[in-house]
């Protein structure tokens, strides 16, 4: 477990009401049985999460922000709440649903941070997701395609294509209604095929266009 984030927990236990009480891990524990111990401030629990998820975790983030050490300082913020707000999961998602949920609010902090602190004013557009996109996924272009993106529009096709993640899951992560995820999906469409035009991808796209429609 990283230093900055086992510092954190050490100061967020000496806080009254913060027990550690650690337990021994069944095998093979499940994500909701993890996350339940972490709730009763299980540090060997918080440890088997944090080496599902961090590496995870740090592919989400890097998608969108543009430099490591702001990566690094996300995924920590977001691994430090799932051990302070463990208590809070209610079940109603997966697990990884929540935990991208919590990393895309930090992520989205960071780079308002980033825009307030070099006077940009971007505005946000939007994205979903589209079977055709996924045979050519792991192309180089599609990845230059991806980066010329807003960070929003980043984000559902990272959840979509290298998460698995489907609409409803979506919504609940970018803490909006299925019918907005579909609409950007829609437009993200649009923009990711235009680009795969001028990267020179329009010959790969009409073969593949048998089989997948695109």
């Amino acid at each position: 477990m990283r230093q900055k984030v086992s510092a954190r927990i050490a100061g967020f236990e000496k806080q009254p009401g913060s027990p550690s009480t650690p337990t021994r891990l069944p095998m093979h524990s499940t994500d909701t049985e993890l996350l339940q111990m972490v709730a009763q401030r299980d540090r060997a629990a918080f440890e088997a999460l944090y080496r599902r998820y961090r590496r995870r975790l740090f592919g989400f983030v890097a998608r969108w922000v543009p430099d490591v050490e702001t990566v690094e300082e996300v995924v920590d913020d977001t691994l430090f709440a799932v051990w302070k707000d463990a208590e809070k999961f209610q079940g109603r998602s997966r697990v990884s649903t929540w935990v991208f949920g919590i990393a895309h609010h930090q992520a989205m902090a960071a780079l308002r941070r980033r825009r307030e602190e070099e006077s940009l004013d971007e505005s946000p557009e939007q994205v979903g997701e589209d079977p055709e996109l996924g045979a050519v996924i792991a192309r180089g272009a599609l990845r230059r395609a991806l980066d010329e993106l807003s960070p929003e529009h980043r984000a559902v096709v990272t959840l979509t294509y290298y998460e698995g993640c489907s609409y409803p899951e979506i919504a609940e992560i970018l803490d909006c209604p299925v019918s907005t995820v579909k609409t950007r999906m829609f437009f993200a469409r649009k923009k990711l095929r235009k680009s795969l035009q001028r990267g020179g991808l329009r010959g790969g796209v009409r073969a593949e266009k048998s089989s997948h429609g695109f």
